[in-house]
């Protein structure tokens, strides 16, 4: 067996009921959802386990339910003997490979996820921006489609996701602009999101911006796992580098494809998605099928992996 990676879920994987069987089951994990209760000023616990989905679905409230709910199951993989020897998460799920990887201590990640969405939502606080995801077409060709949108306001690529799947953001007529203009240029689909806000444009800097302001008050570490962040899709660990990063990917493409490619290049040969949902899993098999692609969010998906592996 080649090199093992876990893998971190970002906004959008959320569901109420996440982590609840693990918790009844896991001291582990009901102690990290128990921390993250007592490091921030909502229910943590309540939010993942009873919802509301309304309020789960809020983005500043979402940000620390994943990150807590990744790390409980990263705890729980880590008890079982399971160990990655390179992490790495998409938009907010790198927060949660910076846990994993040593670089933030956990109090102070969900401290951060906590603040970095409640940040988000500030920077659009007229609801004037949206994201679409563009079927079928390359990398090069959403690019082209962007730029032929600019003409109506902002908007840029946002998430290289894997071949065929690129995510553009920005202002809302610009971003529905562009989706037409990607459907007149061959487009399987291109359909706009119901997010929250513009992330991963520069619409998003003014969060950047005040985003630095908190890092600084944050210890970051050496990494003792490598770290492949998603503003460069390379391998980090130096602890100064990690704070750059964080803020340029709250703006910036988050370039997964490419992450993926540069593990598989470094040996990688299994992939484990660690939280909740599919998505990035679902990515892998557009990327290269070759490698083994797992995912565990629920007892039935870790016995599945404990058999497995």
């Amino acid at each position: 067996m080649g090199k093992v990676a876990f893998i971190f879920p970002g906004q959008g994987s959320q569901k109420v009921g996440m982590g609840f069987d693990l918790a009844e089951e896991f001291s582990a994990v009901k102690e990290i959802f128990e921390e993250a209760d007592n490091s921030i000023d909502i229910d943590v616990s309540k939010l993942c386990f009873e919802g509301p989905e309304e309020d789960l679905k809020k983005t500043a409230n979402t940000q620390p339910a994943i990150l807590a709910t990744s790390i409980a199951i990263y705890r729980l993989l880590l008890e079982k003997g399971i160990e990655p020897d390179v992490v790495a998460g998409h938009s907010l799920g790198e927060y949660s490979a910076l846990v994993a990887g040593g670089v933030l201590d956990f109090p102070d990640a969900i401290k951060l996820v906590r603040k970095r969405g409640q940040l988000m939502t500030e920077a659009d606080p007229s609801g004037k921006g949206t994201m679409a995801a563009i079927i079928g077409l390359t990398a090069d060709e959403v690019e082209k489609v962007c730029e032929e949108g600019g003409q109506y306001g902002v908007v840029e690529p946002a998430n290289f996701n894997c071949p065929g799947q690129v995510v553009i953001s920005g202002e809302k007529e610009a971003v529905t602009k562009a989706a037409d203009l990607a459907k007149d240029a061959g487009a399987k689909k291109a359909i706009v999101l119901n997010v929250s806000g513009p992330f991963h444009s520069s619409l998003m800097k003014s969060a950047g911006d005040k985003l630095a302001k908190e890092l600084e008050e944050v210890n970051f570490n050496d990494a003792k796992i490598p770290v492949v962040t998603n503003i460069n899709a390379k391998f980090t660990t130096q602890a100064e580098e990690f704070s750059n990063a964080l803020i340029k990917q709250i703006s910036g493409s988050v370039r997964w494809e490419e992450s993926i490619k540069a593990m598989i290049e470094d040996g990688v040969d299994t992939f484990i998605e660690v939280g909740p949902g599919r998505v990035l899993k679902g990515f892998m098999r557009r990327i290269d099928r070759s490698v083994t692609a797992l995912n565990i969010e629920d007892l039935r998906s870790l016995n599945k992996i404990l058999k497995k592996l």
